[in-house]
């Protein structure tokens, strides 16, 4: 996940991909790099399940946690998705 860190900021500086509600990437427009996106959000999942699993809560309740924390810290000019659905541009 690290190493794929560079071409995620990358894509989310160019408006490719944003944070979506659920805590996984999500494409805007064109699917360049899909394949990164799709790795990371796979590592993601897992990361999600074992934090569900130790918490005894299910993953989709660990994945809105993140994605609300990732909104939060995230910088200006990403894209991140609200709970209703909405996208806004920080």
């Amino acid at each position: 996940m690290a190493a794929r860190q560079p071409a995620i900021t990358s894509l989310k500086d160019q408006g490719i991909i944003g944070e979506n509600n659920s805590g996984f990437l999500e494409f805007l427009g064109s699917k360049k790099d899909a394949s990164t996106v799709a790795e990371e959000n796979r590592d993601r999942g897992m990361v999600y399940d074992a934090i569900a699993k130790k918490q005894g809560v299910d993953a989709a309740l660990v994945g809105a946690r993140r994605a609300k924390m990732n909104a939060e810290r995230g910088p200006k000019g990403h894209w991140f998705e609200k709970a209703d659905g909405k996208w806004y541009k920080k």
